[in-house]
């Protein structure tokens, strides 16, 4: 399988860390959380990667041309306008040739613990024949107490129903078929736009991790993490 990394955000929240470097550079442990990104998905088996940029682009660009990551990386800029998750995604998806592949948020602190989740997550996605699956996690077992649920959960499948007590959280991973992007003419969309579709057939598929959640959300909560011995890949 072939993975995108969302990588153009502003980083807001994040300020002023981010005032002048990307939300991906930023650092825990020594690596930044794009390359913590990168050698989990080298743990997983991942071959090819798509990184999209748009906020300070050149620096993301210069980082990896200088880095050595064991795989085939492809740098997507949205140079003209930044077109969130959903439109990042499509705007990429010929990169991946009509089939399924991973999507990841480099904010969230990926440790090998998240491999074997993401293994029966791969094996539950083909064979249940999925259109997405989403690996979410309770929001007691995060960090970031101040997170809101996304989601609930009920029978591996995701819906919005009760949204007074959206227990889970989406961690910020997914597997995904590129062809439920066939037929938008939207260009700046999120990919929550998508989500909502597949709850309303009941095709919006997750997966509940057991593994504590460390989410690199605001400046707080990042400065509180680069204070801990955290198990990073």
């Amino acid at each position: 399988m072939k993975a995108m990394i969302l990588s153009a955000g502003y980083g807001k929240r994040l300020r002023p860390f981010t005032a002048n470097c990307p939300k991906p550079l930023l650092k825990i442990n020594q690596e930044t959380l794009l390359s913590n990104t990168l050698k989990f998905l080298t743990k997983f088996g991942i071959k090819q990667v798509v990184v999209n940029v748009h906020y300070k682009s050149e620096m993301i660009i210069d980082y990896i041309n200088k880095n050595k990551f064991d795989l085939d990386i492809k740098i997507i800029n949205e140079e003209e306008k930044i077109l969130d998750t959903g439109g990042g995604i499509l705007n990429a998806i010929d990169n991946f040739s009509n089939e399924s592949f991973l999507v990841i948020n480099p904010d969230t602190l990926w440790n090998l613990n998240y491999i074997d989740e993401l293994r029966a997550m791969e094996k539950n996605f083909f064979t249940d024949k999925q259109k997405c699956c989403l690996l979410v996690i309770d929001k007691s077992k995060s960090y970031d107490k101040n997170l809101k649920g996304d989601f609930n959960l009920k029978n591996s499948l995701i819906n919005r129903s009760d949204k007074e007590n959206l227990k889970y959280i989406y961690t910020g991973l997914q597997i995904i078929r590129s062809d439920i992007f066939s037929g938008l003419d939207s260009k700046i969309f999120s990919i929550n736009k998508i989500w909502d579709k597949l709850i309303e057939k009941n095709e919006l598929h997750g997966m509940a991790s057991d593994t504590k959640f460390f989410h690199v959300s605001t400046a707080e909560i990042y400065s509180n993490l680069t204070k801990k011995n955290l198990n990073i890949v």
